[in-house]
């Protein structure tokens, strides 16, 4: 005998229960998949940025332990600085003394007689640089001679004299003229009563200025 009211089947569950569809995982298991998925992301991102400051560390201490071996050298020492070539400064050119030159002359080769002659003295700087050269009455003389037999000198009765410094450019002369007398002098300036003698005789006329001389310049006398 069947009673009415109740359900045909035992163990049924009422239409309209709420619940999780078959086959689906329960949210617990959901969410602690989601956790361990964000903190695996987590994790690897602060790995790579770690990472990335190591290799920029290393990079730096590699730059700095390079810029060092720069500085000390190869082997860790301090190495000195090599000072540059400095360029050389070519020497000033000086004076060479020995290309200055001195010369006489006459103004004539021969002289009649009462005509005195005009001895010339001329000093030249035959060097490539300006020179300082004395020109004064104390360095030069003027010697006239007739073979051995010393005729005149300038300084035998030179009252006084004096320093004359004059600057030559390369190729400059100057020049000095002493106008002779005829007359013989002795060192001392003693007292001569002879002269030269005439007659279309033979002279020969040196110039001196300091401890240059000329050679010889011959000139007659009538």
């Amino acid at each position: 005998m069947v009673r009415q009211g109740t359900s045909g089947k035992s163990g049924s569950k009422p239409k309209g229960t709420a619940g999780r569809q078959a086959g689906r995982p329960p949210l617990k298991a959901v969410y602690r998949r989601r956790r361990l998925f964000v903190g695996l992301v987590l994790l690897l991102i602060v790995s790579v940025a770690l990472g990335g400051f190591a290799a920029v560390s290393g990079a730096m201490r590699a730059s700095e332990q390079a810029s060092f071996t720069d500085r000390n050298g190869p082997d860790g020492q301090a190495a000195q600085a090599t000072p540059s070539a400095t360029p050389s400064i070519p020497a000033t050119p000086t004076c060479d003394q020995g290309l200055v030159t001195v010369s006489a002359s006459t103004d004539k080769g021969a002289y009649a007689a009462g005509e005195n002659p005009l001895l010339t003295l001329k000093v030249t700087n035959g060097g490539k640089v300006a020179c300082e050269v004395n020109l004064g009455t104390s360095q030069m003389e003027y010697t006239v001679t007739s073979g051995s037999d010393r005729i005149f000198s300038s300084v035998d009765c030179q009252a006084e004299s004096g320093d004359l410094v004059k600057t030559l450019e390369p190729g400059q002369s100057e020049t000095a003229n002493f106008p002779w007398q005829r007359n013989r002098t002795v060192p001392g300036c003693g007292a001569v009563s002879a002269k030269p003698g005439a007659g279309g005789a033979y002279y020969m006329f040196v110039a001196r200025l300091g401890t240059k001389s000329s050679s010889k310049a011959v000139f007659q006398l009538n």
